[in-house]
């Protein structure tokens, strides 16, 4: 998998995912659970999927 997501973007989606984990353990929520693990592998592997369907790339380019 080659990254497609930027520094801003990870870190955008970490504190998503850090509020929802909160809320899940807040309301016992499992939907809510699952939405943050996914989102924290997101933030941590630099890759989402809904970005490689569409063709989006949010990594800057690599300096020549």
């Amino acid at each position: 998998m080659k990254s497609n997501i930027g520094k801003i973007d990870r870190l955008i989606r970490l504190a998503i995912a850090t509020f929802l984990l909160v809320y899940a353990y807040w309301q016992g929520s499992g939907i809510a659970f699952g939405f943050s693990v996914f989102t924290f592998y997101e933030s941590w592997a630099g890759w989402c999927a809904f970005y490689q369907l569409i063709g989006r790339n949010s990594c800057p380019l690599p300096k020549q």
